[in-house]
């Protein structure tokens, strides 16, 4: 009895420490996170999953194979997902950095950060980063300066606010949904803040910390504006639903940065393509795992963006797309 009581406790002491080590869904490609092998290995770490990022990892492992390094034949691919807890994204980056993985690939601003924080040998190749520099990340764009590079999805707030203004003329006030916590939103809304000064548009900020502030945030700018707006912010990103069907019962009509939140309900964006900025990341992660200096690889801007629209979320509110933007933008709603 004796011998059996101290198998089971054995057995929940390994499952405890299993679960502490993975600290997140581990999910390369569905397979489960694997031991350092003779092959090289590359440590993926997410902040959170939602659709900009998750197209993101898939698009970067995508071109990782179209350049040689498939997972399980010539390279190890660890991926973890920190579900949006920043001790999470700690505990896996420290993870990655005592097994002495080859590369680190860090998706959005937190994991970059919290990668950079516990190597400055392993080269990290960021992606989704939108303010690189105000991030502390590195030194400049041209000449990162470390062991980390990467690409940026920098959005221009006055873009997106030049489309809203084609489409609803008539914005006097608009709310601002975004998290204090994510230095990449605050520069875009600081840009907003701007671009609205020089319009004479007031804004009216809805801050939030966590995803469970979202709905409250939302609700609280009803009655109170003329439209909202959000920039590649990970914590509304993650919640979309929550914005969507409290905006369009009040038909308001919602802009955002990303192409995946026009997907999940936004009305429309100017921004980036998400496939084509994970293509370039792991591009550039391919070029690191070929010997390539981070500290000499300068930052990849998306210099191009696209118009994305939400068709079915324009009928819902009552919004009419003006023919001239309907005629180049891409409909998400499909």
């Amino acid at each position: 009895m004796k011998k059996r009581t101290v198998s089971v406790l054995l057995v929940m002491v390994l499952a405890v420490a299993a679960a502490f080590t993975g600290c997140g869904k581990d999910s390369s490609s569905g397979e489960k996170s694997k031991e350092k092998s003779d092959l090289p290995t590359i440590g993926i770490v997410q902040i959170v999953e939602h659709p900009s990022l998750d197209t993101i990892r898939e698009n970067i492992i995508s071109q990782l194979k179209e350049e040689g390094f498939v997972d399980g034949k010539t390279v190890t691919i660890d991926y973890k997902n920190a579900q949006n807890d920043t001790n999470n994204l700690k505990t896996i980056c420290q993870s990655f950095a005592a097994n002495k993985y080859d590369l680190i690939i860090a998706i959005a601003t937190p994991s970059a950060q919290a990668a950079l924080g516990e190597t400055t040998d392993i080269p990290i190749v960021f992606s989704a980063v939108t303010d690189p520099v105000g991030a502390k990340l590195v030194n400049s764009l041209e000449k990162p300066g470390g062991n980390i590079t990467g690409t940026s999805d920098a959005v221009s707030a006055a873009k997106i606010m030049d489309l809203a203004l084609q489409v609803t003329p008539n914005i006097k006030k608009i709310g601002a949904i975004y998290s204090t916590g994510e230095i990449n939103s605050v520069s875009v809304i600081n840009e907003l803040k701007k671009y609205a000064k020089s319009k004479g548009i007031e804004v009216v900020d809805a801050t939030i910390m966590n995803s469970s502030e979202i709905q409250q945030a939302a609700q609280s700018l009803v009655n109170k504006v003329d439209a909202v707006f959000s920039p590649i912010d990970n914590t509304v990103a993650s919640a979309m639903p929550t914005i969507v069907d409290v905006l369009d019962k009040a038909k308001i009509p919602y802009y955002v940065a990303a192409d995946s939140m026009v997907a999940d309900g936004g009305l429309a964006t100017d921004g980036v393509n998400y496939v084509e900025l994970g293509k370039k990341t792991g591009s550039m992660a391919a070029k690191v795992l070929n010997g390539a200096d981070t500290a000499t690889m300068p930052v990849q801007i998306m210099s191009k963006t696209q118009i994305y629209i939400n068709k079915k979320t324009a009928d819902e509110i009552g919004v009419k797309i003006p023919a001239g933007i309907l005629h180049k933008a891409t409909d998400l709603s499909k």
